[in-house]
């Protein structure tokens, strides 16, 4: 059985009180268990037949590029996220994905997921919450692209992922550890690199945040929240739906 503190049991564990038969199914996922190095392309835009992933230990990014060569990280994934999950459904992977650190992750076939659905009901339900969640924060990564300020941009993008972190055992309100180069900070953002440097020094003078040595600090978790307008709501994640 996989344990109770595994990321993704801990994820969907958000929506669903898993059974037996849940965590018996989350088991046979994880038979190909698969490590990725940095850097590594996982999935191909416009690849047929290709595999998803279930994320276990390190991040990833999925993307899209554009035809000058210039890239827009879409959003990054962490333990306990599925990688490419359309990519199984559809004739053709839409994006991207990319190991930003060494990772470790187990493959997922269309196969998997279909016989988990007929056979757990209530993890296919957690499944698509889990999808659903992933849709409503590009929803807001959309607001931040196109009415945010950059110090607002940056702020909620920091709060989303401390959020997101501390629903799987890695962060808190206190901060996290982040891979994360001020380059893909501007290409998830759309800023400039020298930008990205500009507001977290900003921020950082505020007294709001700080983002050194691979970790971000909440100096002002409040403050910080108040400049980004951050509201947990879209994560749904303050306790379990079905029981």
């Amino acid at each position: 059985m996989p344990t109770l503190q595994s990321p993704l049991t801990r994820k969907l564990l958000a929506f669903v009180v898993l059974s037996e038969t849940d965590l018996a199914t989350l088991t046979r996922f994880d038979r190909r268990r698969r490590s990725f190095m940095s850097g590594h392309e996982m999935i191909h835009e416009g690849q047929a037949k290709a595999s998803a992933f279930i994320l276990s230990e390190g991040w990833a990014c999925s993307y899209k590029l554009l035809p000058d060569g210039e890239r827009q990280i879409v959003d990054f994934q962490i333990p306990g996220d599925f990688l490419g999950l359309r990519s199984i459904l559809f004739r053709t992977a839409d994006h991207s994905v990319e190991a930003v650190t060494r990772i470790e992750a187990t493959e997922v076939l269309a196969t998997d997921i279909l016989d988990a659905f007929a056979q757990a009901p209530r993890l296919a339900a957690a499944v698509l919450w889990a999808a659903s969640r992933d849709e409503a924060m590009v929803v807001e990564h959309l607001v931040n692209l196109g009415r945010r300020s950059a110090e607002e941009r940056m702020a909620h993008f920091l709060l989303e992922m401390g959020a997101r972190l501390a629903l799987v055992g890695l962060g808190d309100r206190t901060g996290f550890d982040c891979p994360l180069t001020q380059y893909h900070l501007a290409d998830a953002l759309g800023l400039s690199a020298v930008h990205v440097n500009r507001v977290l020094r900003q921020l950082r003078e505020e007294g709001l945040v700080t983002f050194r040595n691979g970790r971000v600090v909440f100096d002002d978790f409040k403050g910080l929240t108040a400049v980004a307008s951050f509201d947990t709501a879209y994560l749904d994640q303050e306790g379990p739906l079905l029981r």
